[in-house]
């Protein structure tokens, strides 16, 4: 904790070097800007601590208009899919046996079968919501560091009453259309799909491990369905020529580095939610949010 806010810290003291950070976007290769995307995307999807928020933060802060465009970074969660489906292979290979046997069976009360409704039904709520506020929602830091700092308090007070003696055989129908509800909070920017439907399932009184591994298979079809909606755009405006003759390349940079450290932050998220509990994000969030409304009451324009 103590090396999370000493980074915050550190962070608040920089901000007086923004209008020289500004300047980067001309002297930073797009490779490397690429890369930094892919990094900051692949380590903070699965965190409970918004991807949204901090690539917003950081395009803002470097002034990479033109990659950092959300047409570019949500085309590059498609490493983040990829990592969900390698790293959680043999649980969602296991889920779809069970599924398809229940389906055959008609055993509705099959555990398979009613994780798989769970997330079906559960994933509706944020398509649907997604679809509808797409233009509507705004991406401000003021919106960022708010929900931040609200986001971390639910997470703190779902870690305190939380009851956590629930695994994951326990899981129910119910569970999915929850934390699906939860997971539509994620469309605010700076609340984050990993954390929001981390807090439901602990409020839902799920283990913390058994928490992270149904909020990624929970948030794994929306996270697909935009990505391919976002990369089809993405296709549309090269095929009209409005992109640099260069994006594939880029885009494989962005992809392949998020891939990576998605999958590290995965398996890192999962070990240390055996054993440890949440407050270390909860702090960050905390951080987080105060460091950047400190900054916009300090004159920064967000």
């Amino acid at each position: 904790m103590a090396t999370i806010i000493e980074i915050s810290s550190i962070g608040l003291l920089s901000w007086p070097l923004l209008a020289v950070a500004e300047n980067t976007e001309k002297i930073t290769p797009e490779w490397l800007q690429a890369l930094i995307l892919g990094i900051v995307q692949g380590i903070t999807e699965f965190l409970p601590i918004s991807s949204t928020a901090h690539l917003l933060i950081v395009t803002k802060i470097f002034a990479w208009k033109e990659l950092g465009s959300k047409d570019f970074v949500d085309a590059i969660q498609f490493g983040s899919v990829i990592a969900i489906l390698l790293y959680f292979w043999s649980l969602i290979s296991s889920i779809l046996k069970g599924g398809i046997a229940a389906l055959k069976d008609r055993d509705w009360e099959r555990e398979e079968w009613k994780i798989i409704v769970g997330i079906t039904v559960g994933t509706m709520p944020a398509l649907i919501f997604g679809f509808l506020l797409k233009d509507i929602l705004p991406e401000s830091a003021l919106i960022i560091a708010i929900m931040s700092v609200v986001m971390a308090l639910l997470l703190g007070l779902a870690e305190k009453i939380g009851t956590r003696k629930r695994g994951f055989n326990s899981l129910q129908i119910r569970d999915g259309i929850l934390v699906g509800l939860g997971q539509t909070l994620a469309l605010i920017p700076g609340v984050s799909r990993s954390g929001s439907t981390l807090t439901t399932a602990l409020f839902l009184g799920l283990e913390r491990d058994t928490a992270a591994k149904f909020s990624f298979l929970l948030g794994f079809p929306t996270l697909t369905i935009a990505t391919l909606y976002k990369s089809l755009k993405i296709f549309k405006l090269f095929q009209e020529q409005q992109l640099p003759d260069n994006i594939v390349f880029l885009l494989i940079v962005g992809i392949i580095s998020t891939f990576i450290f998605s999958y590290l932050s995965i398996a890192f998220l999962i070990r240390y939610l055996q054993t440890k509990n949440t407050f270390v994000f909860v702090w960050y969030r905390l951080a987080f949010g105060s460091a950047i409304l400190l900054a916009i009451a300090a004159g920064w324009q967000g």
